[in-house]
C-alpha cells in the first residue's frame, strides 16, 4: 500500500453542538460509521467540557495557540504546542480551559478492544521498527516532514496527514521540526 495523503484544508469542518469549536475528521478506519481508530484536528474557540467517549482511549495534543488546561477527575494538566500528547480514558469527565485564546488541537481515538495505538510528538528525528500489520500515520504541522520507510522517502506538506499500512513491517525514520507520529495495530 502506498501513502494516503489528506490535506487539512480539503476536509470540511463540523461545528460542535455546544458552539465551542469545529472538528475536521481526517481519517476514521475502517469506516466512518464503525471505526476502530479516528484521527481529527479541532479548532477550540471557547473553554468548556469535552464530549465523553465511552469505551475509547484518547490521545490529545496541542498544535497551535498558547495551550489548554485539561482537568480530568479533578487533576489539572497543562498542554502546550511543545509538550507531549496526553493519553486518557475518553469516558472520563474532561474540562478544557483555554490558557490564552483559541487553540488548534490533534486527536487520536482508539476503541478499546480493537487494537493498540501510540502517538508521539517528533521534534527532530525518530527511528522506529514497525511490526507487520501495523498502520502508521504522520501529521505535519507547520513544516514539511520527511518519512523514510526502508529505502523509500515521502515528504508530507504542512497541515497534512499521511498514512499507510505496513504489511511486512519496516524500519522507519521520521525527520521533522514538529510533527505527530502514530502507530495503530490490531
Amino acid at each position: 500500500m502506498s501513502w494516503q495523503i489528506i490535506p487539512l484544508e480539503e476536509v470540511a469542518p463540523t461545528a460542535w453542538r455546544n458552539g465551542g469549536g469545529i472538528t475536521r475528521e481526517l481519517l476514521a478506519w475502517p469506516t466512518a460509521q464503525d471505526w476502530d481508530w479516528r484521527i481529527s484536528v479541532a479548532e477550540v474557540e471557547k473553554s468548556g467540557p469535552f464530549s465523553p467517549y465511552e469505551g475509547v482511549q484518547r490521545w490529545f495534543a496541542v498544535l497551535g495557540g498558547a495551550g489548554v488546561r485539561l482537568t480530568l477527575d479533578g487533576q489539572s494538566r497543562e498542554l502546550t504546542p511543545q509538550g507531549e500528547p496526553l493519553c486518557f480514558d475518553g469516558a472520563l469527565g474532561c474540562d478544557c480551559e483555554l490558557i490564552d485564546g483559541p487553540t488548534e488541537d490533534f486527536n487520536l481515538m482508539l476503541k478499546k478492544g480493537r487494537g493498540s495505538a501510540r502517538l508521539v510528538r517528533v521534534l527532530g528525528a525518530l527511528d522506529v521498527e514497525i511490526k507487520p500489520g501495523t498502520r502508521v500515520a504522520v501529521y505535519a504541522w507547520d513544516e514539511p516532514v520527511t518519512v523514510q520507510v526502508n529505502r523509500k522517502f515521502v515528504t508530507v506538506p504542512p497541515h497534512t496527514l499521511a498514512w499507510r499500512a505496513l504489511a511486512d513491517g519496516a524500519s522507519v525514520r521520521i525527520e521533522a521540526t514538529s510533527a505527530l507520529w502514530m502507530e495503530m495495530a490490531r
